[in-house]
């Protein structure tokens, strides 16, 4: 949630900043509703005082006088019985438009208005050259009796998918190999709730303008994550932490449920654009400050390519443009990894850095050297999610004979077995 205060002060910038994100914001009308609000305040304060100081005085008087003043204390409780319910209309009002307000996208970021306008920051490795007919993942998942989908499709729905043999075996074997790395540097481990109550997705930034996305238990009113960020962020809302007790660094593996509302049609095949997944997810909760962040964002990000290379698998990492950041987003780096089936690269990571969008939300604070309570920075990246992943772990290390090179990397995970061989 961007600051009321900073709205008033930079209601320009503030606009200029949803304008460059393609997102509709009323900022005048919520300006104008707070300056009501504010006005109501105002009076409130004053008959509220007059009101106190009227039960002081109407004991000590006599009379006429008791009874003029106790007739000016009824008009007075009057106006503030009728001014009340305004005030609380108006704060709710103002609420719920602040939800909607988007943080304004840090001076480093593209302009554009989609995807295809994020722009390229580096590469690392090069895609393989076949010197036979490469298959996509389907393909090769159906022929080696790694993936079925059709029986996902019959148990589930469209875009549902079952994983078995080897293929359930590499998709806990990259989950594994993220949460080691992870671990190895410090980070915390947490098993956290995907099944939440609205105030998470709320804090997060998921509700109100993503809502569609949610799977909602209606029976319960709460809803599946679509990532551990959800649960892991909002650990510490309403508390106040220690400045020393920071940075927090969380690493949490969970299953992941997107509905992939106003997706029809596109990425249909495959594991691309899916329903229920997991992943492994980075978190930190730092202090506010715009060096430190941006610090964090750069670890969090090498954190992910580091799990990439290790895998062997060629990638692109993009900064991503205003149009395609999401509401909260001050910056995020796309890794996009190579798959030959798509003739490019296909995104795999997201790494976001939010400052205090989220942490106001959910009220997480600190305490500083100095005394004051402040709003945390809030980050987060994907280690891992899978399976998108097998994807390029598939197609880009098949062999002519239809077996698949397991990354050397992964192999403890597998018992040590180095290919995926054609069933006979």
């Amino acid at each position: 949630m961007v600051d009321l205060k900073f709205i008033r002060e930079n209601a320009a910038l503030v606009k200029e900043g949803a304008r460059k994100k393609r997102i509709g914001v009323d900022i005048d009308g919520l300006l104008a509703l707070d300056a009501r609000a504010r006005e109501i305040r105002v009076r409130l304060d004053h008959l509220r005082a007059e009101r106190n100081r009227g039960s002081e005085q109407v004991p000590k008087l006599q009379g006429e006088e008791k009874q003029k003043a106790i007739a000016q204390m009824k008009e007075v409780s009057n106006e503030i019985k009728a001014l009340e319910p305004e005030h609380k209309d108006l704060e709710d009002q103002i609420s719920a438009l602040l939800l909607t307000v988007p943080a304004p996208p840090g001076d480093d970021v593209p302009m554009g208005a989609t995807d295809a306008d994020n722009v390229e920051v580096r590469r690392w490795g090069r895609p393989p050259k076949f010197d036979f007919t490469p298959k996509d993942h389907i393909e090769l998942g159906e022929a080696l009796d790694l993936i079925d989908i059709p029986r996902g499709v019959k148990l589930a729905g469209s875009r549902s998918y079952i994983l078995k043999n080897e293929g359930a075996l590499l998709h806990w074997a990259v989950l594994r190999l993220a949460m080691d790395r992870m671990v190895a540097k410090g980070f915390t481990p947490m098993v956290v709730p995907v099944l939440v109550n609205e105030a998470p997705m709320v804090g997060t930034g998921y509700f109100p303008t993503g809502r569609d996305q949610a799977y909602h238990v209606e029976k319960d009113e709460a809803f599946l994550v679509g990532t551990a960020e959800v649960s892991l962020t909002s650990y510490h809302g309403d508390e106040i932490l220690a400045e020393a007790d920071l940075p927090k660094k969380f690493v949490g593996l969970s299953d992941c449920f997107r509905r992939e509302a106003g997706t029809y049609g596109k990425d249909t095949r495959g594991l691309y654009r899916i329903h229920e997944f997991e992943k492994v997810e980075q978190v930190i909760l730092c202090a506010n400050d715009e060096a430190e962040s941006r610090r964090w964002h750069d670890a969090i990000l090498a954190n992910a390519e580091e799990v990439v290379q290790a895998l062997g698998i060629p990638y692109r990492v993009v900064i991503v443009c205003t149009g395609d950041l999401g509401q909260g987003q001050v910056r995020k780096h796309d890794i996009e990894s190579w798959m030959p089936s798509r003739d490019g690269y296909g995104e795999t990571h997201s790494c976001s850095t939010f400052h205090e969008f989220q942490a106001r939300r959910l009220n997480a604070r600190y305490r500083d050297t100095e005394g004051r309570v402040r709003f945390v920075h809030t980050l987060n990246n994907t280690v891992v999610a899978s399976p998108r992943i097998l994807i390029p772990i598939l197609e880009n290390n098949q062999r002519a004979d239809g077996s698949v090179v397991i990354p050397e990397v992964l192999r403890p995970y597998l018992g040590g077995k180095e290919a995926i061989e054609p069933k006979t």
